[in-house]
């Protein structure tokens, strides 16, 4: 199919982590921004969201209030798109940070007519923060963000090549979908993003692909609409 005209990205915070599983591996940031300013030169509009899973897994911890926890998460979230956002600058590119919440002058304020402003100058938007309440995941976030900007289809870039109907990590037998509807991922319970986001999907039409982040220029055939990961149809 033909290249997207707008997409949002999201990227796993361990997956920029690279082998160290904590902070970020500068190669795969740089590799990552390589990908996207193809895109970019392309004319595709790129907006990006990325976990926090890098600095923070508050959840496993049970000394610490929920709400508390998820606002750590928050604020991980955006110590990386800073980070990554200064990669991206190094490489020639132009970005902004949107926050759902006052951050000083270290992000802006989001709003849909001040993200597709910086859309239209050429800018990869980060979406920093979540959905800026507590109990609501960066998938739910990222879902929220590309249908409030009309996004054409939401990128998974994983440590897997796609959805597997079971871990093939632990069966070797594990059969892979090229494509498989939003309610088969809910029926099936296959965790592809979690239930909130998956109805959100569902209720309003936006499709996904997951996709290998280790794959040779995989972020920057998505954006193509080259998937050779999963299609996740609304």
């Amino acid at each position: 199919m033909d290249k997207y005209r707008r997409v949002l990205l999201k990227l796993s915070g361990e997956a920029l982590a690279g082998p160290k599983k904590m902070g970020f591996d500068e190669d795969t940031c740089k590799m990552v921004a390589a990908q996207v300013k193809k895109s970019i030169d392309e004319g595709v509009e790129v907006g990006i969201v990325i976990g926090g899973g890098n600095f923070w897994r508050g959840r496993s911890s049970n000394a610490i209030d929920r709400p508390k926890a998820d606002q750590i998460g928050m604020l991980a979230t955006i110590m990386n798109c800073i980070y990554v956002s200064e990669i991206f600058r190094s490489v020639g590119m132009k970005t902004e940070i949107f926050t759902p919440f006052l951050c000083g002058s270290m992000t802006t304020l989001f709003s849909k007519d001040s993200a597709n402003e910086a859309f239209a100058a050429g800018k990869v938007v980060f979406f920093a923060g979540g959905t800026g309440h507590p109990y609501f995941s960066t998938d739910t976030g990222i879902v929220l963000r590309a249908i409030e900007m009309e996004a054409d289809i939401i990128l998974l870039a994983k440590a897997i090549d796609g959805v597997y109907d079971s871990d093939p990590k632990v069966n070797p037998q594990a059969k892979k979908y090229d494509v498989l509807s939003i309610q088969e991922v809910v029926d099936k319970r296959l965790a592809v993003i979690d239930l909130t986001a998956s109805i959100m999907c569902m209720e309003n039409c936006m499709p996904l692909a997951v996709f290998s982040l280790n794959e040779e220029d995989g972020i920057s055939n998505a954006m193509k609409g080259q998937i050779h990961g999963t299609i996740v149809t609304a």
